[in-house]
């Protein structure tokens, strides 16, 4: 990033993460190797816009860096940033090691709810065994796995944590661990940089910029915000869904084989609708914020509007039909944002 830069937006971060994995592709290597790069690359590029509202990814709770391999999972090995979890089972725990073995978090809640509908009761246990750990590790984070995550981070490492469905940057300082504060309600605290993860309650301590201890000004305060930052992301996560159930709807109308025109005429008429249906909305809310108040039928701009008619039609009547169609091209001519 340019020096000096306080502010950047989205689209281009975006670019910056872009052009650094074109520029990070390897010099000399085989032409396998190669094609395997090119093809991460591709997978990575197709995800990386969703780096703005949220990746998919499926923890396996036997190590802090496994994770199902996905194309999401291709962006952080491109960007060479390591990803953590400190979601794990206990190893001396022999029942929940058996019932939950190498699956990940989508396997296992598949298989909890398979062991239910089973009559076999050695699988009707396992189920309820796999069940309780997903129940008493809501949090997302075990002592066992945070044991693991301070010996495994390196010391100055920065890194990805991933817990209760959210990333977080991570390093390690001193032997301890450090989350970056992001939450709305420590906006104006400046002093606050980090939060130390020393337990799975979430309780930690805030330090500055140096690591030294600075308590929040006004918890209360912080304590609204990060509320707010809880709703900001339900209303963001809900939005999103209906956003591409819309947009899933949309594209399975249009038939195979449709060509660019007819595909651009589509898109036209759905536009639109959606202006018709934007101008309607409107002109009922005038209405009913103009019930009760009399006005009356023309005005000076009526008036002249009439006038103008008359002189250009001379031995036409200006009726109420023809000041419509004369009123539509002033809409069509408006640009509206959905």
């Amino acid at each position: 990033m340019p020096p000096m830069m306080e502010i950047i937006t989205a689209e281009q971060l975006m670019e910056y993460l872009g052009d650094y994995i074109l520029e990070a592709k390897p010099k000399e290597i085989s032409e396998a190797q190669r094609l395997n790069y090119e093809q991460n690359m591709s997978d990575a590029m197709a995800v990386l816009h969703k780096l703005q509202t949220g990746l998919d990814v499926n923890v396996r709770f036997t190590g802090v860096r496994v994770f199902e391999y996905t194309p999401e999972c291709i962006v952080f090995d491109l960007l060479d940033i390591p990803l953590y979890h400190g979601w794990l089972l206990d190893p001396q725990m022999d029942d929940i090691v058996k019932a939950v073995g190498n699956c990940s978090y989508n396997q296992l809640v598949e298989k909890i709810i398979s062991c239910k509908q089973s009559d076999n009761s050695e699988l009707a246990g396992e189920g309820f065994v796999a069940e309780q750990f997903l129940n008493s590790t809501a949090t997302q984070l075990t002592y066992h796995g945070l044991c693991e995550l301070t010996s495994t981070v390196q010391e100055g490492e920065l890194c990805v944590f991933f817990r209760n469905n959210h990333f977080s940057t991570m390093t390690k300082h001193k032997g301890q661990l450090y989350l970056l504060v992001t939450d709305q309600g420590f906006l104006t605290e400046e002093k606050v940089v980090w939060e130390s993860l020393h337990n799975v309650d979430g309780d930690g301590n805030f330090c500055d910029s140096e690591f030294h201890l600075r308590p929040p000004s006004d918890p209360e305060t912080v304590y609204r915000g990060q509320q707010d930052q809880i709703d900001q992301d339900y209303l963001m996560a809900l939005s999103l869904q209906q956003e591409q159930q819309s947009q899933d709807l949309n594209w399975e109308q249009i038939p195979e084989g449709i060509s660019d025109l007819e595909l651009a005429k589509k898109l036209q008429e759905e536009e639109d609708r959606r202006a018709s249906q934007f101008y309607q909305e409107q002109e009922q809310a005038a209405a009913a914020q103009g019930q009760g108040h009399q006005q009356p039928p023309g005005g000076a701009v009526g008036a002249a509007a009439s006038a103008a008619g008359a002189a250009s039609s001379p031995g036409r009547q200006t009726g109420s039909s023809e000041r419509k169609q004369k009123k539509e091209p002033k809409d069509k001519d408006r640009c509206v944002l959905l």
